[in-house]
């Protein structure tokens, strides 16, 4: 369950929270204070998505100030009169949400929502919530902030995305689709001196599950184009009994390397039932950060799709083929394979992707 901290002063205040905290409920567990605001505070931040202050604001900048992270660590922050007449998004406005949460805690109470961030005042995207809503990871918050930066100065920014579009593009962005992005070339932005050491000349966003062909990993933070990936890839894996987790690593990144992959972009491993304790894959699961799941030889027969057949792989587990079947099950949906069953020393590996796209 989310949580909320919300914290008061003054009995008007306490009758404003609790209305608040009813209005909240059931979706919210709500951490009141009490007594102890830093500790109180430093608890929120822990574990809170919103933290409410109904007070003055200088109570609220200078319990929080020892506790900031980075904009995409530290929860939303709010401030609210003890009348209720305004509600400030003091923190965190955009990745944090505290700029929603400043209009829903205005629907609430009838307060007027105060939002200051530029992208808002000026009714341009917000990248930074663009990847939010659409459960994309932004490749570097420095990136994120020259491509804002140019659509804040009116400058063209063109936008590419592998994934369906839905949703009227915004003005100021250009939708490059198809293989017109063989055109874009890498453009080096050169350094002014100002704070964010570069200003973007031309600048893009690149939405897909593969990396982007000209932007190497150490130029991610001094480049033009901020790269923007939804978790959609899933890795189906079979192996031989007892393979050491090295081998299935090895074989698996390789696969990865050539289809240009990203660790950002992928779901999860599966694999047959047969497989569920061993150790090669979910070690492999483990160190990747990924879960691992597993299906029966009848979940997997029921996969429709054309796939590799192994009579080996039938006779031992019933199944023509597990690595593709399992990645597909995994995909769900209106999933795809992307990369049929690449085998070698002993691991089979395929990788499929899910439905997806974006919404403007």
């Amino acid at each position: 369950m989310k949580k909320a901290g919300i914290a008061y002063f003054t009995e008007q205040g306490g009758r404003l929270a609790h209305r608040i905290a009813d209005g909240l409920a059931p979706e919210y567990e709500i951490l009141l204070y009490e007594k102890g605001l830093k500790d109180w505070c430093a608890a929120c931040f822990a574990k809170a998505e919103l933290i409410i202050f109904i007070g003055a604001c200088g109570i609220a900048v200078r319990t929080i100030a020892p506790l900031l992270k980075s904009k995409t660590e530290d929860p939303a922050v709010l401030v609210l009169d003890e009348a209720g007449q305004y509600v400030i998004s003091l923190l965190s406005g955009h990745i944090g949400g505290a700029n929603a949460y400043a209009q829903k805690i205005a629907g609430l109470t009838g307060a007027t929502p105060v939002i200051t961030t530029a992208s808002d005042v000026r009714g341009k995207i917000a990248v930074d919530v663009f990847a939010k809503n659409n459960h994309l990871t932004i490749s570097s918050m420095k990136a994120a902030k020259c491509v804002e930066a140019a659509i804040l100065r009116g400058e063209p920014v063109e936008a590419y995305c592998s994934g369906t579009v839905q949703g009227a593009v915004p003005p100021e962005l250009t939708l490059i689709q198809g293989n017109r992005t063989e055109k874009w070339s890498p453009k080096k932005a050169e350094p002014t001196g100002n704070e964010g050491g570069h200003t973007p000349a031309g600048c893009r966003i690149w939405i897909s599950e593969r990396t982007c062909p000209w932007l190497q990993p150490a130029e991610k933070d001094m480049h033009d184009t901020l790269v923007l990936t939804p978790r959609v890839v899933t890795i189906g894996i079979g192996c031989r009994k007892g393979k050491p987790a090295d081998a299935v690593s090895e074989a698996l990144r390789r696969v990865l390397a050539e289809e240009q992959i990203p660790k950002e972009a992928l779901v999860g491993i599966a694999s047959i039932d047969l497989k569920k304790d061993e150790e090669g894959i979910w070690e492999t699961a483990r160190r990747m950060g990924l879960s691992f799941t597993t299906y029966t030889s009848e979940q997997l027969l029921a996969v429709r799709g054309d796939f590799t057949p192994s009579e080996f792989v039938k006779r031992t587990t019933g199944v023509d083929n597990v690595c593709e079947r399992s990645a597909l099950l995994l995909a769900g949906d209106g999933g795809t394979i992307i990369r049929k069953k690449e085998a070698g020393n002993g691991v089979t590996v395929a990788l499929a992707i899910q439905k997806w796209g974006i919404q403007f």
